[in-house]
């Protein structure tokens, strides 16, 4: 399917035209690169890797600077692929946020923001010893008994405990596009997008 590479930049809110306040974030979408064009005799399958953000030639291989040398452009901080590409492109083309019209309905993937270490109330929603669940007495945030008795004499895997939360690749599906402005490059979306500000994005429709 189609898509760019984006930037999200925050959060923000606009009135419809029924006076209604609407949740959106904005997104600075593109231009993107035409990097590599993948065919099915070569590579085996068909996709379009698009580079975005440049990059400083210092912090690049050569490997890296010489693949992006064959499209005609520098180094680049994001690359992505994507297959099934709506129209034809060939290695050099920019893309921009103009492939995106107002009212359609995209996909926005990235990674949600991390958030270390967290206990079971707050990574799992459990009750605490309001609800009493899991066995516990007195302890408010603990998470209470987890492992059987003799048999089986040990704990089960995907038992829900502490540990790192946050970090995981998130797509949030079918959001709608309230404005394109096409000369800034951005993308203004209903709703919230995974990631923290500045972080990158993928925009598929």
């Amino acid at each position: 399917m189609s898509g760019l590479i984006g930037r999200k930049i925050g959060m923000t809110s606009i009135f419809d035209e029924n006076g209604k306040n609407i949740p959106c974030t904005v997104i600075e979408a593109g231009p993107c690169v035409v990097t590599q064009v993948r065919t099915k005799g070569v590579d085996g399958y068909e996709a379009l890797q698009l580079g975005f953000d440049d990059k400083n030639e210092k912090h690049s291989t050569k490997a890296a600077l010489g693949h992006f040398k064959k499209a005609g452009t520098v180094a680049k901080k994001k690359v992505v692929e994507f297959q099934d590409f709506a129209t034809e492109q060939k290695l050099g083309d920019l893309i921009d946020v103009s492939i995106f019209s107002e009212g359609e309905f995209v996909d926005v993937q990235g990674v949600s923001k991390g958030k270390g270490f967290q206990g079971v109330v707050k990574r799992h929603g459990f009750g605490g010893v309001g609800q009493a669940t899991h066995g516990q007495h007195n302890r408010l945030r603990a998470p209470g008994s987890v492992g059987a008795s003799s048999y089986p004499s040990r704990v089960f895997k995907g038992m829900r405990m502490a540990g790192r939360m946050g970090g995981d690749n998130v797509k949030v599906q079918n959001l709608r596009v309230l404005k394109v402005v096409a000369e800034k490059n951005l993308l203004v979306i209903k709703g919230c997008i995974p990631g923290h500000n500045n972080s990158y994005v993928i925009i598929q429709k």
